[in-house]
């Protein structure tokens, strides 16, 4: 019987290693301990003129908060907001999503909306993808991008969020279901250090800087970076992104006039581009905050990668996904 014991210990001791190292290499232990949230403060951000047009240029121009926090009526090119209905929230048709998506309601509005949260609160939510309530936000919420996002810039778009007019807007809440709720938790990390505003005086630095708060689906995997290949299916249709490193496969053949044009226009040439491009936003970005962007992409890697959203999707070896010149790669 003592042998049998010892036998039994051992086995459980080895399982048990065995499903530490598992989850500690694969998963990790956020899932199961909950997410890595530092506590929100009182913190208020100072309201001043400059931080209130510095937001409203984030929010509607290079974040494109509103695509996804606005209805859009997306049957028409560039998908105009419905009037009354900006930074209200929506239940957003995402196929294949694993449950039901909620854009939450950003306006003041006390009830249904940000009324009720803290600065903090929506300052955190933005950079470091925890809800108000603590939980993990889904990171189709692009947090990870907006982590970069200076201090400043954080305050200003929290001090523009403040100011938009309050809407009343009931929306359900977001179901995300498992076992990826539980996965997603794992996702958000804390900003503990400042963040500073690139330099003015580097086009180069402020270039990447917009165009990682900016263009994200550009980089759907850091095997790829501004390779594109992210499928997006939605209420705007299919699309996948483009690749915009200076590979023939990408836009070599833009200057910078034409990627100025591209990007207020949504054409290149006679070509539409699909409307969760957010051109409708770009085309509120200053002429030089988009020649910075141009002038980094200029200097980023080349990487062969061909998609063409006017081909059949056919799968692609490269990004693993199914896109228009898939089989080209």
């Amino acid at each position: 019987m003592n042998k049998f014991k010892k036998v039994l210990l051992v086995t459980i001791g080895v399982f048990g290693a065995v499903l530490a190292a598992g989850i500690t290499f694969t998963v990790g232990w956020r899932p199961l301990i909950g997410v890595n949230a530092r506590r929100v403060t009182d913190r208020q951000f100072e309201r001043t003129p400059e931080r209130l047009a510095r937001g409203k240029y984030l929010t509607v121009g290079l974040l494109g908060c509103e695509i996804c926090h606005s209805r859009r009526d997306w049957t028409t090119h560039g998908a105009p907001m419905i009037a009354g209905k900006e930074l209200a929230g929506q239940v957003l048709d995402i196929a294949d999503f694993p449950g039901t998506v909620v854009a939450p309601n950003l306006t003041p509005d006390p009830e249904t909306g940000a009324g009720s949260w803290t600065d903090d609160q929506i300052a955190r939510a933005i950079r470091e993808g925890i809800k108000h309530d603590g939980r993990a936000l889904f990171p189709l919420m692009p947090y990870q991008n907006y982590r970069n996002l200076s201090d400043e810039d954080l305050a200003s778009v929290v001090v523009y969020l403040r100011s938009v007019p309050a809407v009343q807007n009931p929306l359900p809440r977001m179901v995300v279901k498992f076992p990826i709720n539980y996965l997603i938790k794992s996702v958000p990390k804390p900003v503990m250090e400042p963040v500073p505003d690139p330099s003015p005086s580097d086009p180069v630095a402020r270039g990447k800087y917009l165009a990682v708060l900016g263009c994200g689906c550009h980089t759907p995997t850091a095997r790829l970076p501004w390779a594109g290949g992210e499928h997006l299916k939605g209420p705007w249709g299919e699309a996948t992104s483009a690749n915009l490193t200076p590979d023939s496969s990408g836009i070599t053949y833009y200057d910078e006039a034409k990627f100025i044009t591209v990007l207020r226009t949504g054409y290149v040439g006679a070509r539409k581009l699909n409307s969760i491009m957010p051109f409708s936003e770009f085309q509120n970005l200053k002429d030089d905050d988009l020649k910075a962007m141009f002038a980094y992409l200029r200097t980023v890697d080349p990487i062969r990668h061909r998609v063409d959203n006017t081909l059949p999707p056919t799968y692609c070896k490269i990004c693993k996904e199914t896109h228009g010149a898939g089989d080209q790669n």
